[in-house]
C-alpha cells in the first residue's frame, strides 16, 4: 500500500505563538512529505509494500536506511502532529496519570525529565515517551529518525507522546534556543490524544 501525507486537522497557525505558521506548514508540506514519498519509493515492489507502518518499524532490518530514515521520518511525524492541539488539550489524568506517578512519581517530575531527553540529545533526534506492556511508561530518546519501535532502538516500547528536536522543528521561531521550544511545546500537548495512546498500547 501506498502511504499518504496525514492531514493535521487543524490550521498551521493554530499553534501560535507556541510553534509558528511557517514552520509548521514547512515542516509538514516539505519535511513530512518528503519522508513520506521517500518511504513509498523504498517499499515499492519489496514485500515491504503490503505491511502496516507499525509492521514495518518492529521487524525492520536496520541496515536498510532508506526504510529506516524515511519509515521512521513518516510514523514520528504522524504522531507528532496527532497529539498537538490548540485548543482542547485536556489535562493528564486516570491510568495514564498513575503510571507516570508510579514511574517518575509526579507529572512535572516527568516533564522535567522528557524536557531533560530533549535538551541533551546532540543534534538531531526525538524525546518519547514510550509505553510498555502492561502499562509501564518510560522516557528516552533518539538519533535522527529512529523510533523506540525498532529493533534495539532507545527504550523498546512504544511511543505516546513524541517532540521533534530536529532543528527544522523550531530554528525558524526559536533559533538555538531549544529549551524554549520544548517549554513551548507542553503548552500545545493533547494530553486527551496521549491517554488514548497509553490505553491502546498497554
Amino acid at each position: 500500500m501506498a502511504f499518504t501525507l496525514p492531514e493535521l486537522g487543524y490550521a498551521y497557525d493554530a499553534l501560535e505563538p507556541h510553534i509558528d505558521a511557517r514552520t509548521m506548514e514547512i515542516h509538514h508540506t516539505k519535511h513530512h512529505n518528503g519522508y513520506t514519498n521517500k518511504l513509498n519509493a523504498a517499499i515499492e515492489g519489496t514485500d515491504l509494500a503490503d505491511k502496516s507502518i507499525d509492521e514495518i518499524l518492529q521487524n525492520l532490518n536496520t541496515s536498510n536506511t532508506g526504510v529506516r530514515n524515511n519509515g521512521g521520518g513518516y510514523w514520528n511525524h504522524k504522531l507528532f502532529w496527532e497529539i498537538l492541539n490548540p485548543e482542547d488539550k485536556g489535562r493528564l489524568s486516570g491510568e495514564l496519570l498513575d503510571a507516570v506517578n508510579t514511574a517518575f512519581g509526579s507529572k512535572d517530575a516527568m516533564v522535567e525529565q522528557f524536557s531533560k531527553a530533549a535538551a541533551t540529545r546532540f543534534g538531531s533526534g526525538w524525546a518519547w515517551l514510550c509505553v510498555h506492556p502492561g502499562g509501564k511508561v518510560e522516557i528516552c530518546s533518539s538519533a535522527n529518525q529512529d523510533n523506540p519501535m525498532m529493533p534495539g532502538i532507545g527504550c523498546g516500547g512504544t511511543p505516546i507522546m513524541g517532540l521533534d528536536v530536529w532543528e527544522h522543528a523550531y530554528y525558524l521561531n526559536y533559533q538555538n534556543r531549544r529549551p524554549d521550544y520544548i517549554n513551548a511545546f507542553f503548552s500545545v500537548v493533547n494530553w486527551n490524544v496521549v491517554e488514548k495512546k497509553y490505553a491502546d498500547n498497554k
